[in-house]
């Protein structure tokens, strides 16, 4: 069974994690499956910044072979394609589940996938794949959970992505004629480039103070976003793309948000990258760089236990003391408490450490952590990529009828 028409329905909550992955996604369909992708977004302005191509008093467009809709009223009259994949439990509207229902009745159900948000945490294994039976519809839905294990769904990686970065790191033109055209200087001899993608209640300024100690000078890139105005006020100079400010041996550039690719060339650039939320946290991993990840906050203090669970497989055949610099630098980045789901990483108390402290055990292994990332990135790239599985995965519901 072909399996050619797929819708794949986005909110948009964290910005540029919940229509980063759903775009990107939208677009490996197309272009490496052959697949006719419809991505219905309720927040065009967001994806607009990932592709500036799109205009946002549009309803209806294409870009990159992907036809993006408006999520608005007008989606629940839409006919149901062969695959729907519902995002992070978005909730279908009432109208189109009410349509899968009657094709389904006629002998040709869709398969409905839920796109679950990537989790280290074990449990995740065993609840990829799952059905669940819709209570009133009687529609089968899957519940598919990307991962970092051999038994989930995989990440999101583009077919030629490892050559493309490792050709782009081996050509220093290629690189100063990308920074020259986002405009940000060329590098300094010596100069330690740092990307800095982060909410707004990461302690930005105590990063600010450790890299001033750093022994080489230090460049910080920032893309424009919660963390622009804390950089900016510490420079002193505008928070606008563009600007650029210097203090001591620290450098500090504003950028504009860029599209995907040359995001991945923003990180493929730099020596140490600060991401957040789900879709720069896997990015900065094919990188092959060493990463701080600012993971989306949840209520219940949740999101510790999918930072710890992530930091022991990351962290998993590191020697101490760097095992300790990356648990603890990222332990503080997130402001975790004491007690947390953290604590059988062996990291002791937050309280017994200072932000100084901690940044300078890490600092000072990242020739070590940058061999590790390396590791970590072709370690991971020997599973499949998600969209792969995806699409393996939806025509083995159809086949076997589990729809």
């Amino acid at each position: 069974m072909a399996l050619k028409r797929w819708d794949v329905f986005c909110r948009v909550i964290d910005n540029y994690g919940d229509v980063g992955v759903t775009w990107r996604l939208a677009r490996q369909l197309a272009a490496e499956h052959a697949r006719a992708v419809r991505l219905w977004v309720d927040d065009l302005e967001s994806l607009e910044r990932l592709c500036p191509g799109i205009d946002p008093r549009l309803d209806t467009q294409r870009a990159h072979g992907v036809e993006v809709r408006l999520w608005n009223d007008a989606a629940g009259s839409a006919q149901p394609a062969d695959v729907v994949i519902e995002a992070f439990a978005c909730e279908l509207p009432a109208a189109y589940c009410a349509s899968m229902a009657g094709h389904a009745a006629a002998g040709r159900a869709p398969v409905w996938v839920n796109l679950e948000y990537l989790s280290a945490e074990e449990w995740v294994s065993g609840c990829h794949g799952m059905p669940s039976v819709h209570p009133a519809l009687g529609l089968t839905k899957h519940f598919y959970f990307p991962g970092f294990s051999a038994e989930t769904g995989g990440l999101l990686r583009e077919r030629g992505l490892f050559e493309a970065r490792d050709a782009y790191q081996a050509n220093p033109a290629a690189q100063a004629a990308f920074w020259q055209r986002i405009g940000v200087p060329p590098k300094a001899r010596n100069e330690w480039r740092v990307s800095l993608f982060s909410y707004a209640r990461a302690p930005v300024k105590d990063l600010l103070t450790g890299l001033s100690a750093h022994p080489h000078p230090v460049r910080l890139i920032v893309p424009k976003g919660p963390s622009t105005a804390l950089v900016a006020d510490w420079f002193d100079m505008a928070a606008e793309p563009g600007a650029h400010g210097s203090l001591g041996n620290v450098s500090a550039s504003i950028v504009p948000f860029v599209e995907q690719p040359d995001y991945d060339r923003l990180l493929w650039g730099c020596d140490l990258n600060f991401v957040r939320g789900e879709d720069s946290f896997v990015r900065a991993q094919w990188a092959g760089r060493p990463l701080v990840w600012q993971i989306y906050p949840q209520s219940g203090q949740v999101h510790e236990a999918k930072l710890g669970e992530f930091l022991r497989r990351y962290c998993h055949g590191l020697h101490e003391p760097r095992r300790q610099s990356v648990g603890r630098f990222m332990a503080l980045w997130n402001g975790v408490s004491p007690g947390s789901a953290l604590d059988p990483l062996g990291l002791g108390e937050p309280g017994d450490w200072s932000f100084e402290e901690v940044w300078r055990g890490f600092a000072a292994n990242q020739s070590a952590l940058r061999l590790h990332a390396e590791e970590w990135a072709w370690k991971l790239g020997e599973a499949r990529d998600l969209a792969a599985q995806l699409v393996e995965f939806s025509g083995k519901v159809a086949r076997n009828g589990l729809n």
